[in-house]
C-alpha cells in the first residue's frame, strides 16, 4: 500500500491542532480542540502534558474520520510545541509534575539568579539571555520543591511528551529536538549538546535532560494502545519535530539568509535567518534559535501580547464604537484597520509601548503598555494606529540590534504568517517601519505543514529540505513594497521609540 499521507500536529498554547496533507504538500483535513489552561492561584499558570496527548489524539482521529482515508496510508507523524515552558516525566514516561508555562512568571527570582552567577556565561553559550524559560524553571523546582524534583526523571517539552508516548518511550529515551535548546539555560547550542559548564554553574544534574536529536529523526513507532487512541496504523513512524516557531518558520518557506518571518499572532515574534550563530550580549534582546535547517540560525525576539493588543482595544475601546454596538458579524478588525489607514504615519506624535503584561525582549517583568503624546486632536483611529506602529516600531528595535550584531545581513523580504497577516494596513506600515519588503503566502497552515514536511523528509516522501519548503511556499501576488515617502518619516519615529522605552523602564522600576 502506497503510503501517501502525512500528519502535522501543532500544540499550541490554547489549543491543539492537526492536520493531514497529501505528499503534493494539498491539505486534506484539518482539526483543532481549545487546550485547558489552569491559574489555581494569581500568577500560576499551568498545564497538564496529558491534555496534550488527548487534545492530539482528538483531533488527528477526527482528521483520519473526516478524510475517510486508510490509516495504513499514512506514512509518519510529527509534532511540534510551544517552546519556553517545560514539562516532567517519571521513571515511567508519566507527568511528575503539572507542565510549567511559559506564561507561568513564578521562576523570575531565578532568571535574576542566573543572570546574577552567570548571566553572560548562559547567553554567550545559549544564545539566549536567561529569560522565563527552562533553565529559571528547572531551578525553581529544584529550590523550591525538592521533593517533586527528585522524583523527575527527564525534563520534556509538550512535543517530546505527545511524541514519546504515542511511541511508547521510556525516561531514558525522552528526546528534545535542537530547535528548543536556546530556551534550556543549560545548552552549548552551537554544538548541539549539553554544557558541562552550565550544569556545574547552577548545579544541575544533566541526568535529567533528555537526548537532543534532529527534528527528522525517527524516535519510535506507534504503539497498539496510542494507535486506538490517535485512530493510527499500530507501527505508524513517529517523527521528533520541533518548536512551533521553527515549524512556522520552515512551513513559510523561510530558509535562505536575509529572510524575515513575522509571526503575527497573539505573541508577535519577529525571525531572521542567518548562517552565524549570534549572542545578544549588550541588549539581551534576541534569542538565537537554530532553524530546522542544519547551519541556519533564527536571531528572534517577540512581543509576549503583541496581537493581543490589538484584541483588547477591540473589545475594550472599540466594540461600541461612538457608543453604538456593532453588529456581530462585521469585521471589526477590518474597520479599524481601515480607519487607522486614513491618519498619517506616525500617528500625529502619537506612540504606544506594547509592553502591557511586561516585556519579554529584554526580560522586564516591571514593564507596563503605555500611550505617549496624546492631545485633544487625537482620534480613535490614531490610538489604534499608534498600536499597529508600536508592535513595528519594536521589531524595528530587533533589526537595529541584529544589523550590529551581523553588519553585512541583506534583508531580503518579510514572511507573515497568523491572524495579523491578513491585514494588509498593518503588512504597509510594517513594510515601511523596517524598509523591507512584506511577501503574501498561498496558504495559511505553518506550523501543521512543518511538521508534515519534516514527517516526510524522515520517511523519504521528501528530500533536500531547503527546496521542498520553498517549492510549496512561493509568495503570490505582488509583494507589500516599503513606501519611500513613508521610510523618510519612520526612521527617526524608530529612534524615538527606542528613547521611549529606555524612560518607561526607567519610570516602571521607580514605580514598582
Amino acid at each position: 500500500m502506497t503510503k501517501q499521507y502525512l500528519i502535522g500536529v501543532d500544540l499550541g498554547t490554547s489549543a491543539t491542532k492537526a492536520a493531514i496533507y497529501r505528499a503534493d504538500g494539498s491539505l486534506v483535513a484539518v482539526a483543532s480542540r481549545e487546550v485547558p489552561i489552569y491559574t489555581p492561584r494569581p500568577g500560576i499558570v499551568e498545564q497538564e502534558n496529558d491534555d496534550f496527548y488527548r487534545t492530539a489524539a482528538e483531533t488527528v482521529k477526527t482528521c483520519l474520520q473526516q478524510s475517510g482515508i486508510d490509516p495504513r496510508e499514512v506514512a509518519a507523524i510529527a509534532f511540534d510545541s510551544q517552546m519556553a515552558g517545560i514539562g516532567t516525566v517519571d521513571e515511567d514516561f508519566k507527568p511528575a509534575t503539572r507542565f510549567d508555562s511559559w506564561l507561568d512568571m513564578r521562576c523570575q527570582p531565578y532568571i535574576e539568579e542566573m543572570n546574577r552567577i552567570g548571566g553572560e556565561r548562559v547567553t554567550q553559550l545559549t544564545g539566549c539571555a536567561p529569560t522565563c524559560d527552562h533553565g529559571p524553571k528547572i531551578l525553581w523546582w529544584m529550590h523550591e520543591h525538592p521533593q517533586d524534583f527528585k522524583r523527575i526523571a527527564k525534563f520534556v517539552t509538550p512535543s517530546g511528551y505527545v511524541a514519546g508516548k504515542i511511541a511508547g518511550l521510556k525516561a531514558d529515551q525522552a528526546f528534545m529536538d535542537y530547535t528548543f535548546i536556546h530556551f534550556s539555560g543549560f545548552a552549548d547550542s552551537r554544538a548541539c549538546r549539553w554544557s558541562d559548564e552550565l550544569c556545574r554553574m547552577f548545579g544541575m544534574d544533566a541526568e535529567k535532560l533528555p537526548h537532543i536529536v534532529s527534528p527528522w529523526d525517527v524516535i519510535g513507532e506507534v504503539k497498539e494502545a496510542a494507535a486506538a487512541d490517535f485512530g493510527l496504523a499500530a507501527g505508524t513512524p513517529v517523527v521528533a519535530g520541533c518548536g512551533d516557531t521553527a515549524a512556522n518558520a520552515l512551513g513559510a518557506g523561510m530558509v535562505r539568509p536575509g529572510m524575515l518571518f513575522d509571526n503575527a499572532g497573539t505573541a508577535a515574534i519577529l525571525a531572521a535567518c542567518t548562517d552565524q550563530f549570534v549572542a545578544d550580549l549588550d541588549n539581551r534582546a534576541l534569542l538565537n534559535m537554530h532553524s530546522v535547517i542544519p547551519g541556519l540560525y533564527n536571531p528572534l525576539a517577540y512581543i509576549a501580547g503583541g496581537g493581543l493588543a490589538l484584541r483588547w482595544f477591540r473589545d475594550q475601546f472599540y466594540n461600541t464604537h461612538q457608543g453604538q454596538s456593532l453588529p456581530a458579524d462585521e469585521d471589526i478588525y477590518a474597520q479599524m484597520c481601515t480607519a487607522a489607514q486614513a491618519i498619517p504615519a506616525g500617528a500625529d506624535g502619537l506612540f504606544f509601548s506594547p509592553h502591557l503584561g511586561g516585556r519579554i525582549c529584554p526580560s522586564d517583568g516591571q514593564m507596563r503598555g503605555a500611550w505617549l503624546g496624546f492631545s485633544w486632536g487625537h482620534t480613535q483611529a490614531h490610538f489604534f494606529r499608534a498600536i499597529l506602529e508600536g508592535v513595528a516600531f519594536e521589531y524595528a528595535y530587533y533589526l537595529d540590534i541584529l544589523k550590529r550584531l551581523i553588519p553585512g545581513l541583506a534583508l531580503i523580504e518579510t514572511r507573515a504568517t497568523g491572524g495579523g497577516a491578513k491585514s494588509d494596513v498593518w503588512n504597509q506600515i510594517k513594510a515601511d517601519v523596517l524598509n523591507v519588503p512584506y511577501q503574501h503566502l498561498p496558504h495559511s497552515e505553518f506550523g501543521t505543514w512543518g511538521c508534515a514536511m519534516l514527517a516526510g523528509k524522515a520517511t523519504g516522501v521528501f528530500g533536500d529540505l531547503v527546496e521542498t519548503a520553498l517549492a510549496f511556499s512561493r509568495p503570490v501576488g505582488a509583494p507589500v513594497a516599503p513606501r519611500p515617502d513613508a521610510v523618510q518619516v519612520y526612521q527617526p519615529l524608530v529612534g524615538r521609540y527606542i528613547e521611549m522605552e529606555a524612560s518607561l523602564h526607567d519610570l516602571f522600576h521607580r514605580l514598582a
